[in-house]
This record gives C-alpha cells, structure tokens and sequence, in this order.
C-alpha cells in the first residue's frame, strides 16, 4: 500500500470515504443519530490541507483506504463546511501543530493504517519546527490517539443541529 500526499483529484473519494468511515465506525460509540450529526455537520475535506500538503492517503491498488493529515494553521477539526473565516498559520515556537481528519475505510480498520498515517505526519510537523502536536479526537479515534502517545487535556461535548450532543475529546502530546 503506498501513502502519498492528497490533491485536488482526491476529493471526491475522500468525500465517499469520510462519510463511509464516520457512520461505520462509529458504531459501538455514538448513536445512529450522533454519527450522521457528525458526518454531516463537522466531518469533510478541509482543502486548505490539501492545498498546504499536509493532508496524507494510503491507497490499496488505486483506492484511497485511509486518510489523515496535520496542520500548521488554527483549525483544531472539521471540513470546509465547518469554516467560518481565515486560517492563520501557527507560530511552531510557541504553538502545537493540529492533527486532523484521520478516517480509514471500515474493512482495512486496525490494519495499521492509521499509526502509518500518524508517523508520517509526526515526521512532516517536526520537520516544520513543531514540538507538540494537539487534536480533537472522537470516541472511536481516542485509541488510536493514546496508542501515538497523545493524552486527554479535557472532554467536552460538540452541540450539533437537532439539539445532538457528541462527546469528543481535546488531547495533546510533545513530540
């Protein structure tokens, strides 16, 4: 399997399989009504991870099966949809570089994919000049996250249209 660094090209499949990941995986976590909450009101593309390079796939053949990116900008999660303005960058001296939209396809989950996904993002912002790395992790991406070394700073809940509340987590680690 060969990871690669997004492009434009990719959207539409990232799309399907976002979408895909987010309800699948979900389950055994969230509700029905939490998962399609947030698959369509917080998880998508963010192109600015595109456009920065940050933003990773593994493909199978020619099937992207696993995606997941970092960030050296303020957006802690959540695609284009969830924008409401500029994404400055971050000062990597004195600010944790993001980690951010990490789905996998739900019949290559804990294959590896994503701790792939992981060190060659922890490579790239250290690269950057970063030292520490934040997130906004959902339930089913906790293990993953503190497998990799992040801790939970705080739990809180995303209050989503329709009155849903999704439990996330904010985590960090030093790297």
């Amino acid at each position: 399997m060969e990871l690669r660094t997004a492009e434009r090209s990719d959207i539409p499949e990232l799309g399907e399989l976002i979408e895909l990941s987010g309800r699948s995986l979900s389950i055994g976590y969230y509700s029905l009504e939490q998962a399609e909450a947030i698959t369509r009101h917080v998880f998508g593309v963010d192109t600015q991870l595109i456009d920065d390079r940050t933003y990773f796939v593994i493909e199978d053949g020619r099937k992207i099966v696993a995606c997941g990116g970092w960030s050296k900008r303020r957006t802690l999660f959540g695609g284009d949809q969830t924008k409401t303005g500029a994404d400055p960058l971050l000062d990597p001296a004195t600010e944790q570089a993001r980690i951010r939209a990490f789905f996998v396809h739900p019949a290559m989950a804990r294959r590896g994919l994503g701790g792939r996904l992981m060190a060659a993002c922890i490579a790239a912002s250290k690269q950057s000049g970063f030292s520490s790395l934040e997130l906004v992790a959902t339930l089913p991406g906790e293990p993953l996250y503190l497998a990799s070394g992040f801790v939970v700073l705080e739990r809180f809940d995303l209050d989503l249209p329709g009155g849903i509340r999704v439990p996330v987590s904010r985590m960090r680690m030093a790297i």
